[in-house]
């Protein structure tokens, strides 16, 4: 095998994945952010690519509500910094978010926040390294790199039961 990719239809749109060998490398948005270079995609390949199929399987059951973890082997190819900001990001638990700022401090300096930022808005595994639970100070909504409405189904999505009930009155 080698750098391939398919597009997929989703309630978040056209999604394109990319994958290199047997790793997933690339979830992206139409209109996407912070776009890799062409060859980063490689091959048009059909979406029945068993690693396709099983990103398309994963990401149907996330969204329907199914599935809060993935299993579908990825790597995210990035600087050293991005690698650990990403790493950060695989730990905020499904129905969480942190903010930009809280992230900084985490990394080891709060006036890190726009760097941070400039890493999540390149995750090359939208979704899978989940940079939409990634807000703003006191947890607006800020830039995504597939769009702020996706962000925001995203992360209402993931919102726990008892924040959806409390909106109802």
């Amino acid at each position: 095998m080698t750098t391939r990719h398919t597009t997929i239809d989703s309630p978040l749109g056209r999604l394109t994945l990319t994958a290199r060998d047997d790793q997933l490398t690339g979830i992206f948005f139409e209109g996407h952010w912070h776009m890799p270079p062409s060859e980063f995609f490689g091959e048009a390949v059909p979406a029945e690519d068993p690693l396709f199929q099983q990103t398309a399987v994963e990401l149907g059951e996330y969204l329907a509500g199914e599935r809060t973890v993935f299993d579908v082997p990825f790597k995210a190819s990035g600087n050293p910094f991005q690698r650990r900001v990403w790493a950060r990001l695989e730990e905020i638990p499904y129905g969480d978010t942190v903010s930009y700022g809280e992230l900084a401090t985490e990394l080891g300096d709060r006036n890190l926040s726009q760097a941070v930022g400039s890493a999540v808005g390149r995750n090359p595994l939208s979704i899978i390294i989940p940079c939409h639970r990634v807000v703003g100070r006191d947890g607006k909504l800020t830039g995504y790199a597939g769009g702020l409405d996706n962000k925001r189904f995203l992360l209402e999505l993931e919102e726990p039961a008892a924040a959806k009930e409390s909106k109802l009155f």
